[in-house]
């Protein structure tokens, strides 16, 4: 569907993107991960054509749209703050993409009041202006003039960033529910890797201008291909040589010289070991209570290890409190020592 071919984008002496290679199938909601400046949105920005690359081939179903103005691209953008006419209706604003294709009056009226029904917009709202609205409906409102051309591809800029944090929940749910019911290939881009790890299909990882991994949500965060990957997916512990040690005493084959990670939920506290497991013993320091689950700070041979265990209502343990720690060292991700 979409092939982002060595793209190569620089701004003066600074390259801002080395060789970018992405292939987006059709139908898929595919994100594109990162912390600020790492390339992301000038990648959703060269896909769109507000970018032109210094080298490397942009092509959407087997067509090279390097160099076609924004225009004729047939994508739809929801941008950041959402780019609305706040002094224009919501009909308006969504009926203004049909009225610059010169669309009929009653054909744009249809295609306005559809759209408007799919994204639970009613008729009450489409009189209002823009700015009445809140932030949530004025986010249905962008992806309504977004999709009511009838776009082969959508690309959403960060789109929920500015919405508090339960409506950004909320709408995260509807906005996977609208693009599985459209079944539009959809460009995401967020900082937030909870949003990509719950919305995605598949996951982008970029870093530094380049793309460090591309993968479904289980790959990025299971089997993260590189140390960079496995720091800032999600949160992780960095073992001690001390723990490796004793990883390996029990029979693990975890290399000492390596950068060595474990997931907070592949610890348990107090369970049984299987065979082939570590059991560290630890001491309590603190915990974060979040009802679903416990975060437990544990010292273990000086080092403090963060365990999450799921709240029975019963096993909760307390500062000071000494525990066991149970580890198979089967779950840690390795990666080499970086080069002085």
């Amino acid at each position: 569907m979409i092939r982002l071919n060595n793209i190569v984008v620089k701004f003066g002496d600074f390259t801002a993107l080395h060789e970018i290679n992405v292939h987006v199938k059709e139908g898929e909601f595919f994100t594109f991960l990162g912390p600020s400046g790492c390339g992301k949105t000038t990648t959703l920005r060269t896909l769109t054509g507000f970018i032109e690359p210094v080298s490397g081939t942009v092509e959407v179903k087997g067509k090279d749209i390097t160099h076609v103005p924004i225009e004729d691209r047939n994508i739809g953008i929801v941008f950041q703050s959402y780019a609305l006419f706040p002094t224009m209706t919501v009909y308006d604003n969504i009926a203004f993409g049909l009225k610059v294709q010169k669309e009929k009056k009653a054909e744009i009226d249809r295609k306005v009041r559809e759209i408007a029904k799919k994204v639970d917009l009613s008729d009450e709202q489409l009189a209002k202006a823009v700015s009445q609205l809140s932030g949530g409906q004025q986010q249905r409102v962008a992806i309504a003039r977004a999709l009511v051309t009838g776009p082969a591809i959508i690309c959403m800029d960060e789109p929920l960033s500015n919405l508090d944090a339960k409506l950004r929940v909320q709408l995260r749910n509807e906005l996977k529910k609208m693009q599985k019911d459209f079944g539009i290939t959809t460009i995401y881009v967020t900082h937030d890797q909870e949003e990509a790890l719950t919305l995605s299909d598949r996951i982008a990882v970029f870093n530094k201008g380049v793309v460090e991994q591309i993968g479904t949500p289980n790959e990025v965060y299971n089997h993260s291909a590189t140390e960079f990957v496995c720091n800032f997916i999600g949160d992780i512990n960095r073992l001690s040589p001390q723990v490796v040690a004793e990883l390996n005493r029990v029979g693990g084959s975890v290399d000492p010289d390596a950068h060595n990670y474990i997931r907070l939920e592949r610890l348990h506290v107090n369970t049984e070991a299987k065979p082939g497991c570590a059991v560290l013993e630890g001491r309590v320091d603190s915990r974060e209570y979040y009802g679903l689950y416990i975060k437990y700070y544990i010292t273990v041979d000086g080092q403090s290890i963060k365990v999450i265990e799921k709240n029975d209502g019963v096993n909760i343990y307390e500062a000071g409190q000494t525990v066991r720690i149970v580890v198979d060292p089967r779950d840690v991700m390795a990666y080499p020592a970086q080069q002085a």
